[in-house]
């Protein structure tokens, strides 16, 4: 069965962006709170790193730490490395606070390539990798997840992202083909999906096999549409709600969680609606996402 978490990023605790940050406590206390049962780790440090601490501050709120998502810079192999080590400390405190089942979240260093950046959800097929890039792409991708695998025995998942390199459906189709599937999975984004050009439903039934985990948000097209014009690159196009609440932008998530249950997923469903910090009412906006899936099942 599956079951409904939320992510710090959704209290505009993200990778790669400034601003001032509520504090992990406040994000915790809101999250269950709002009917949430899991989280994600969030950026390394902002909820406490020492084990037995973690585990308190989770149990004391009836939170599962379910994954966390580690940047490592993929399209260059000078960067694979320290994100294998970054990976692996990261997998030892889930493996010890979220046990077996918690998942390595595996991101591209996005929003650090300026033509990427500043033409997400807009990308031609002559603006990806060649050959070469591929492969220091996917080997670095697989270095993380073999290490992973070695040292805790917990999975790894790839999370295509826009502003990086695998954004559209073909760039994951080709991903794919080019990573082990016994040893790295997909982490299912729908918003990125769709911001990327892809129908997140059809994606579900794609990629079946590769589906370890999945993160829910909402697309607003209208703000991409604005994007040439207004000059926004990526991280514009969050400040100005590319990531709107759960059925206010054009994701068919009924469709979607009946693709899922179809397929067989039983993992979980973290609700992530991407702010930048100080943006928004997160506690507001968890309460109404929560009671939208509640809607639909979940």
């Amino acid at each position: 069965m599956m079951k409904v978490a939320n992510a710090p990023c959704s209290w505009g605790v993200i990778e790669n962006t400034a601003g001032e940050r509520v504090g992990y406590q406040q994000v915790l206390d809101e999250m269950r709170k709002t009917g949430y049962l899991g989280t994600e780790l969030g950026d390394w440090g902002f909820m406490p790193t020492e084990p037995k601490q973690l585990r308190a501050e989770l149990a004391a709120r009836q939170l599962q730490l379910l994954g966390s998502w580690v940047t490592v810079r993929l399209y260059d192999a000078a960067y694979h490395k320290v994100g294998v080590e970054t990976a692996v400390r990261t997998a030892r405190l889930l493996a010890e606070v979220g046990g077996p089942d918690a998942i390595v979240i595996i991101g591209d260093d996005h929003s650090t390539v300026p033509y990427r950046h500043d033409h997400a959800g807009r990308i031609r097929p002559e603006d990806g990798l060649d050959k070469d890039g591929w492969k220091i792409y996917t080997t670095g991708a697989m270095r993380v997840a073999e290490a992973v695998k070695r040292e805790t025995g917990l999975r790894s998942a790839f999370h295509h992202h826009a502003s990086t390199f695998v954004e559209t459906p073909e760039e994951i189709k080709t991903f794919l083909s080019m990573t082990d599937p016994t040893l790295l999975g997909l982490c299912f984004d729908t918003g990125h999906y769709a911001l990327g050009g892809g129908d997140p439903v059809q994606g579900v039934y794609q990629y079946a096999d590769r589906i370890w985990h999945v993160h829910f948000k909402d697309f607003n097209p209208q703000v991409v549409a604005q994007a040439d014009q207004m000059g926004w690159g990526y991280q514009q196009m969050v400040g100005q709600g590319v990531f709107s609440e759960l059925g206010q932008g054009v994701v068919d998530f009924s469709a979607v969680i009946t693709a899922l249950r179809e397929i067989g997923y039983q993992g979980w469903i973290v609700v992530e609606q991407d702010v930048l910090p100080g943006m928004g009412s997160p506690k507001e906006s968890a309460a109404r996402n929560r009671a939208y899936l509640h809607q639909l099942g979940l």
